[in-house]
C-alpha cells in the first residue's frame, strides 16, 4: 500500500495530538498557515489524514508491514496511546497490557509505524540468574564485619536511632614532614581502629530497631591531592586508587557490622563539598550499588548532590549540608550562626513548607570541625555543628589548634531526644 505524502508529518502529528483536540488546529500548525480548511485545500487533506492518524492510534492492536530505515514490525503491535489520547509511561504499559515490569532492561518509544509503541528489551531467565550474586564468597576477603556477642537486636524503645560523621577526609596526611605542632596520625590503620569504636559506641547506645546514617561530608581528602576547586594542594599519604579501596571498605564495614542489629538502615551521603566532591560522589555511588543488592529490603542509600536538602523521619525534619560547597560559596556556613544565616536557612524552611505546629526541624553541618550545638538562637530549628571524624590536619594545627574529633549518635522519641558525643582519643 502507497504511504500518503502526510506521512512524513507522522512524529509531529503524534505530539500534537497530545495537546490539541482540534485536527484542522494541528493541520494549520504543521502547514503554518492561518487559512482553515474551508478556504485552503491542503488544511482540508492534511485534517483528514489526522483524523484518520488519530483512530488508526486508538485501535488496541495493529498489524503493520510498514518499513522505515529498516525498521519492520510484525505482528500486534501494542499501542501506548492511553483513552484518553495521551502517551502511557512505561508502567503504565506495562500493567495495561499485562507485562512484567520488574523485568524491563530497557526501552524506547516508538513513533514512527503510524501507531506509538514501545520496543522493550526484558531480562531473560539467564540474566536472571546471573542477578543472584554470592556476595559473601565474593567480598568474604576484602570486607569482615566487626562482630559481637550481644541482644542489642531485641531494643527498640525509640522511635528510631541516628548516627551522625563528618569530614573523614580519607588519604589526609596530618604531620607529613613530621614536624606539625600536635603530630597525629592518620592512615588505613588508625581509620579501621575509629570505625571499631564507632560501630560499638552505635550497639551500646541502641534504642530501637532503625537506623538513620548521616554522613556530612569531606568524607575523601581530595582527588590527586587537591581540592575541588584546585590549587590547593593537600598533604596526603594515599593515591587515588588505594584512597577509593580504603574509602568503600569503611562504607561497607560500617553498614555490614550493623546489619544484624538493625530491621532499617538508611544512608545519606553529602557529595556536595569543599574536599570530596566527584570523588566523594563515585566512592558512595560503589557503595550503593553493591549495599542495596546485598541488603535489598534492609538498606537504602541517598547520596545527595544537592548543597542542602532535607529529610523528615517521624516527626523530624533534618536539614542537611556540609557547609561549604565545591563551587559557588567563598565562605561557607559558619560554626556560630548570626542573623544572615538564620535569614537563609528560615527561607529555605519556608521555601519548602517545612514548619508546622508540631515541626521539629534540625539544621546540621560539617566542615567547621568544631562541636558546636545552638539550640537557642533560631526559633524555628537547631543549628548544629559536628565535629571531624578525623584528626585535625597540619593547616588546621597551624592556624587554629590542637582541635578534637569524635561523632555523634542519638535516640530519637516522639517529644524527646537523647544525644551521645563521643570524642576519640588524640593518636
Amino acid at each position: 500500500m502507497p504511504k500518503s505524502k502526510w506521512s512524513k508529518h507522522d512524529v509531529k502529528i503524534t505530539e500534537l495530538i497530545q495537546e490539541y483536540e482540534s485536527n484542522s488546529e494541528i493541520a494549520k500548525i504543521i502547514l503554518n498557515t492561518s487559512l482553515g480548511a474551508k478556504k485552503s485545500k491542503e488544511v482540508d487533506l492534511l485534517r483528514t489524514y489526522v483524523k484518520r492518524f488519530r483512530n488508526r492510534q486508538n485501535e488496541p492492536n495493529f498489524e503493520t508491514e510498514t518499513e522505515t530505515k529498516g525498521y519492520q514490525p510484525k505482528g500486534k503491535i501494542f499501542t501506548a496511546v492511553a483513552s484518553d489520547g495521551k502517551i502511557m509511561d512505561i508502567e503504565t504499559y506495562c500493567k495495561f497490557w499485562g507485562l512484567d515490569f520488574d523485568k524491563v532492561r530497557s526501552f524506547k518509544l516508538v513513533t514512527h509505524t503510524g501507531i506509538p509503541f514501545y520496543n522493550i528489551a526484558f531480562y531473560e531467565t539467564e540474566t536472571e540468574k546471573h542477578l543472584n550474586i554470592d556476595f559473601d564468597a565474593i567480598f568474604k576477603d576484602k570486607v569482615n564485619p566487626i562482630k559481637y556477642e550481644s541482644n542489642y537486636f531485641g531494643i527498640n524503645n525509640a522511635l528510631f536511632d541516628r548516627l551522625v560523621y563528618t569530614d573523614v577526609h580519607i588519604g589526609m596526611n596530618c604531620n607529613p614532614d613530621g614536624y606539625s605542632l600536635y603530630g597525629g596520625t592518620w592512615n588505613e590503620e588508625q581509620l579501621n581502629n575509629r570505625l571499631t569504636e564507632m560501630v560499638q559506641y552505635v550497639l551500646d547506645k541502641k534504642q530501637s530497631n532503625a537506623l538513620h546514617i548521616h554522613e556530612l561530608g569531606d568524607f575523601m581528602d581530595g582527588w590527586d591531592a587537591e581540592t575541588v576547586r584546585k590549587g590547593h594542594e593537600l598533604p596526603q599519604n594515599m593515591d587515588n586508587q588505594k584512597a577509593f579501596d580504603v574509602g568503600f571498605n569503611f562504607k561497607v564495614k560500617l553498614v555490614e557490622s550493623l546489619a544484624p542489629f538493625y530491621n532499617e538502615i538508611i544512608c545519606v551521603n553529602i557529595c556536595d563539598d569543599n574536599h570530596a566532591g566527584s570523588f566523594g560522589y563515585v566512592v558512595n555511588q560503589a557503595f550503593k550499588s553493591f549495599i542495596e543488592l546485598r541488603y535489598p529490603t534492609k538498606v537504602k542509600v541517598t547520596n545527595q548532590r544537592k548543597f542542602i536538602d532535607h529529610y523528615q523521619v517521624e516527626n523530624r525534619t533534618f536539614i542537611l549540608t556540609h557547609g561549604k560547597d565545591g563551587k559557588n560559596l567563598k565562605f561557607g556556613f559558619k560554626p556560630i550562626l548570626d542573623t544572615k544565616q538564620v535569614e537563609k536557612i528560615s527561607n529555605y524552611i519556608d521555601e519548602h513548607y517545612l514548619k508546622t505546629k508540631d515541626s521539629k526541624i534540625e539544621f546540621c553541618k560539617g566542615d567547621s570541625h568544631q562541636d558546636i550545638f545552638d539550640c537557642s538562637t533560631a526559633q524555628s530549628f537547631e543549628y548544629l555543628n559536628f565535629p571531624a571524624f578525623s584528626p585535625s590536619s597540619n593547616w588546621v594545627q597551624t592556624n587554629f589548634k590542637k582541635g578534637k574529633s569524635g561523632f555523634y549518635m542519638f535516640n530519637y522519641y516522639k517529644d524527646s531526644k537523647t544525644i551521645h558525643p563521643y570524642v576519640f582519643k588524640w593518636q
